[in-house]
């Protein structure tokens, strides 16, 4: 992936992590704040019961503990021990002797809030009252809790959340890549044959039709093998392309012979180096070398390297088979002007330019798929590709090493 899927890539992590955590705060929040109002409510129910149970006594003396209980009988007030300055609500007491009905309120005395019970029963007023500062500590003990396992969970859902993320998007992130990167191979590669193609094409019309002077069988023919090696050189580029849209789908688990395959390629490739007047010879092993692989794609490996070393040799290529430890090599070889000096990492990346052409203005060829789409296979099998320094006669020299098939 490039810089730009990287980005997005991270973008859209980084927003589904995002949208995840949200929701996990949020879920939290509220079972938080479930759990708080349970608690909240099973303390004030507790709080009641001692309340109610504070108000069936007979005496103050009997008050449980932490309860305070005042009693109005018979014009008298009596009081249990250590009631708080402020404490009985005398007020709610004389209400209460009135009306005869309960009344439950909340009275602050001495920095502290109260729960209080007033209540008639049998021709007595009683008041019971109750500390709330301890049921407020534990809420806010609950609360503070909450509060950190809440914020922790969040931190964590969010690291989570960016893994899982990460590894949910990177396939769909690296097939829009394979898509991008198709897209924009299939553009640049086949722009410029399809304009040579429909060039010759023009032209080869005009001279049919032309009233003047009709061309000979000889340039019709001639334009005709034109058009017939542009339309190969088309279907080439396809197959680089459809091949490399995703070279996942080339890898297969065939047992394969590289000496055959080679042979194959090295005498299709022969009517080319005659033309060019190219010595292209196969050495190294005769006996079978055999790897697992996708025979289609392993050919396209031996296809582009012959290719390669035929647009730039002068009078020799050789195609190299043999067997080193666990590994079968495979070495091309040309005598060609080599690769320029500090070309060597990037010779295999797309559309890089790495090797000098005589002729050419800017003295550079421009690779396309082939070398960048032979990487690509060799990776897929589990092998190795890389430049190795020429003859000092000068040359190329292209190796690849594939792991032997096991018995």
């Amino acid at each position: 992936m490039n810089s730009r899927d990287q980005f997005e890539l991270k973008r859209a992590v980084l927003w589904l992590a995002l949208q995840f955590t949200t929701v996990i705060i949020v879920l939290l929040v509220l079972v938080g704040a479930l759990i708080y109002a349970i608690v909240a409510a099973s303390a004030q129910e507790a709080g009641s019961k001692v309340l109610t149970g504070a108000t069936l006594i007979d005496s103050p003396a009997d008050a449980p503990l932490g309860a305070f209980v005042a009693i109005s009988t018979g014009g008298q007030l009596l009081l249990s021990r250590k009631v708080p300055d402020g404490l009985p609500d005398t007020a709610a007491m004389v209400r209460v002797a009135t009306t005869q009905q309960d009344e439950t309120d909340t009275v602050k005395a001495g920095g502290r809030s109260y729960s209080v019970l007033t209540t008639y029963r049998n021709g007595r007023v009683i008041q019971a009252a109750i500390d709330q500062h301890e049921s407020e500590e534990e809420l806010n003990r609950l609360m503070l809790a909450m509060t950190i396992a809440v914020a922790v969970s969040a931190a964590l859902a969010a690291g989570l959340s960016v893994l899982m993320a990460r590894r949910a998007m990177r396939p769909m992130a690296e097939s829009l890549a394979l898509q991008r990167r198709f897209v924009a191979d299939a553009s640049h590669e086949l722009r410029t044959p399809l304009t040579l193609l429909s060039t010759r094409a023009q032209l080869l019309r005009r001279k049919l039709e032309s009233g003047t002077s009709k061309p000979s069988e000889r340039e019709v023919a001639a334009g005709v093998a034109s058009l017939v090696e542009d339309a190969k050189m088309l279907t080439g580029i396809l197959e680089d392309l459809l091949l490399s849209a995703d070279p996942r789908e080339t890898v297969g688990h065939d047992l394969l012979n590289l000496v055959t395959i080679a042979d194959s390629a090295a005498s299709l490739a022969e009517p080319e180096a005659l033309q060019r007047a190219i010595q292209l010879r196969r050495s190294g092993s005769s006996e079978p070398v055999n790897v697992r692989g996708s025979e289609v794609a392993l050919r396209r490996v031996f296809t582009a390297l012959i290719a390669n070393a035929l647009d730039h040799a002068e009078t020799n290529v050789e195609v190299e088979v043999a067997v080193h430890a666990r590994d079968a090599v495979i070495c091309v070889r040309d005598d060609g002007p080599g690769f320029a000096p500090g070309t060597q990492l990037r010779v295999f990346d797309r559309f890089a330019s790495a090797r000098r052409l005589p002729g050419r203005p800017d003295g550079m060829r421009h690779y396309g798929l082939g070398l960048a789409l032979v990487a690509e296979i060799v990776a897929l099998h589990e092998g190795k590709i890389m430049v190795e320094p020429g003859p000092p006669a000068g040359g190329a020299v292209i190796k690849v090493l594939v792991p032997l098939a096991q018995p």
